[in-house]
């Protein structure tokens, strides 16, 4: 890639913002700066400390998002990273700085994209919207889902929304996520009794009470999935009890589970089938659920026949449809109505050491963004 591109430059310029989740430090303005100079109408919605921004172009026809966020994780120490994580440094072809894969290659990439795509066509038909959040990376709850609440409230319907989390796994555009499961926590409290170990049977241990309980749930056969989904999963990830010493037969445990659910079963069957284990193994407990998502698929359609087409166009490589991994904020759109779908750079890095990402990748993907627009706006073939 050539080091005029302006794709890359962007994503530098991103980089360079120390925008460590909610903060935004800057990375909106210069997105809406560029937009703005399109003919977008902009306006920022800022809900509690969380920066956003709406922007669209047209003023008529159907409505194509793109969604991101411009929040990254923590960079650890950054004595850790082989060069300064927030300073963009290209090595051997490689473009490292935390974001440059989750997902500020993706954002510079878009906004190239619509560029390029309204120089060619300024008349287009339809409507190209942003939906740009710093809640992504920490509690979301002042990001996306307020932002389509918003929209809700002004009657705009999404019609296809391109979300741009590095979903590649080998190649830039090999894989497409085209939904995902479904996320239920639980935050357990299994009550016992406090005592001395050397005399049990004055005592009630909750971790003990607790045990056959959690094997039967790890063990449970929950579904079989189905075509897109793998069968729903539980996972424990957190086991907390007793006060540090030895002798001690703790009062309660705390246990923070998972399920990543697919569309085959219910969040409230779930609820349900986890508190019937729980009654049958008499335990006296407390229990919180939080539903982080429910799961979505975007099967055939228009979105994805358009992102298919236009890898391949690009690239001349075949796509995978898969809907593995976590969560994103697609599963706030997906409501709505919309076909959404995830696409964005190799995703081997993301939240890691050294994040990086192939500077030659950013263009690429840059043209098959465009390539969609031109695919879904102006029936382009």
């Amino acid at each position: 890639m050539p080091h005029d591109s302006p794709t890359l430059s962007l994503t530098q310029e991103l980089i360079r913002r120390r925008s460590v989740t909610p903060e935004d430090a800057g990375c909106q303005a210069l997105m809406t700066e560029r937009l703005s100079a399109l003919g977008f109408d902009i306006t920022p919605l800022r809900f509690d400390d969380v920066d956003n921004f709406w922007a669209v172009r047209g003023d008529s026809g159907p409505l194509f998002v793109f969604a991101g966020h411009t929040d990254v994780v923590p960079s650890g120490n950054p004595e850790d990273w082989a060069s300064p994580p927030f300073e963009p440094e290209i090595r051997d072809g490689m473009l490292y700085g935390r974001g440059a894969a989750d997902m500020k290659g993706s954002l510079a990439a878009m906004i190239t994209a619509v560029e390029a795509f309204v120089a060619a066509h300024p008349e287009h038909p339809g409507r190209i919207g942003f939906l740009i959040t710093s809640d992504e990376e920490g509690v979301a709850v002042n990001g996306t889902v307020k932002v389509v609440e918003w929209l809700q409230a002004q009657n705009e319907q999404i019609d296809w929304c391109l979300v741009g989390e590095p979903s590649s796994t080998n190649l830039v555009g090999d894989v497409i996520k085209n939904g995902r499961r479904g996320s239920l926590g639980g935050w357990l409290e299994v009550y016992g009794k406090q005592g001395h170990v050397a005399y049990p049977h004055l005592a009630a241990n909750p971790i003990h009470l607790a045990a056959p309980a959690l094997a039967e749930l790890a063990g449970a056969h929950w579904d079989n999935g189905n075509d897109f989904f793998p069968p729903t999963s539980f996972q424990i990830s957190n086991i907390n009890s007793g006060t540090g010493a030895t002798n001690v037969i703790p009062g309660s445990a705390h246990i923070i589970f998972n399920f990543r659910f697919s569309t085959e079963v219910t969040d409230d069957e779930l609820k349900a089938r986890t508190e019937a284990i729980l009654k049958r193994h008499n335990l006296n407990y407390e229990l919180e659920w939080k539903l982080s998502g429910q799961p979505f698929l975007t099967g055939e359609g228009e979105l994805v026949e358009a992102a298919v087409a236009a890898i391949r166009d690009e690239t001349g490589r075949d796509t995978e449809l898969s809907t593995a991994g976590g969560t994103s904020d697609g599963r706030f759109i997906a409501p709505t109505g919309a076909q959404v779908l995830e696409l964005g750079p190799i995703n081997a890095t993301i939240h890691q050491v050294n994040e990086c990402v192939n500077a030659d990748d950013l263009d690429t993907l840059s043209g098959i963004y465009r390539r969609i627009l031109e695919r879904l706006l102006v029936k382009t073939a």
